[in-house]
């Protein structure tokens, strides 16, 4: 495990205790609820990354890329 020192802002400090108290969270659920909003935060931006990327593709081609990588993995034993 690793330890972040992070600056965040009183507001925003203010909020997020707020809403881990309200939603019934602890005090040490902070760590998870920052996790859990770093994976999301990443998930996002990669995924408008490829959308970016992909722009041009059309749909037919789109999904016969996601067929033939789900074919692959299919075949690739675990």
């Amino acid at each position: 495990m690793t330890r972040w020192n992070l600056s965040i802002q009183e507001e925003t400090d203010r909020l997020v205790r707020v809403f881990l108290a309200r939603t019934g969270l602890k005090k040490g659920d902070l760590s998870a609820f920052v996790e859990a909003a770093c994976r999301g935060e990443v998930l996002r931006r990669t995924v408008a990354e490829i959308q970016k990327q992909n722009a041009d593709l059309s749909a037919e081609d789109a999904m016969r890329l996601a067929n033939e990588a789900v074919a692959a993995a299919r075949a690739t034993p675990s």
